[in-house]
């Protein structure tokens, strides 16, 4: 879809999406931060951020390295591309790196420039008195 074309039902669009009355769009279009976010989210739509195991032991859900968690570019879990099985505390350390690489594409960089793009489960291994360990590591790809 054009620029043109999209500017014309954006605003409808996203007011059905999120299920916003009147009143709510307005406030939500009363904030100029929530076009740029849908403007560039279209971009988005053709990205995928992928979450990779690359170091485990000791885990209780079996996470190998290797391991992918793949989300749409807007942060949703793609279940179908993903391991039938996800530990919630593996899932808990993509979150602050899925924010980042959103907050990195809304302002133009790359999110694989990202410095620092490792997270860890938060059991602390069994030297520290916990199970076991995992790490992952975030990348954002073109939607195959």
């Amino acid at each position: 879809m054009d620029k043109t074309s999209w500017d014309k039902v954006k605003w409808r669009l996203i007011g059905n999406h999120l299920g916003y009355g009147k009143e709510e769009l307005e406030l939500f279009k009363a904030n100029p931060r929530n076009e740029t976010v849908l403007d560039m989210g279209r971009e988005l739509q053709n990205k995928r951020i992928v979450i990779e195991v690359v170091e485990s032991h000791g885990c209780n859900s079996k996470h190998r390295i290797g391991d992918k968690f793949i989300f749409d570019g807007a942060g949703n879990l793609l279940t179908k591309d993903s391991p039938e099985k996800i530990c919630i505390f593996a899932l808990q350390a993509a979150t602050g790196l899925i924010f980042a690489a959103s907050e990195l594409f809304y302002a133009g960089v790359d999110p694989n420039q990202m410095k620092f793009r490792r997270s860890g489960c938060f059991d602390v291994g069994i030297q520290c008195g916990g199970w076991g360990k995992v790490i992952v590591e975030l990348s954002m790809a073109d939607k195959a």
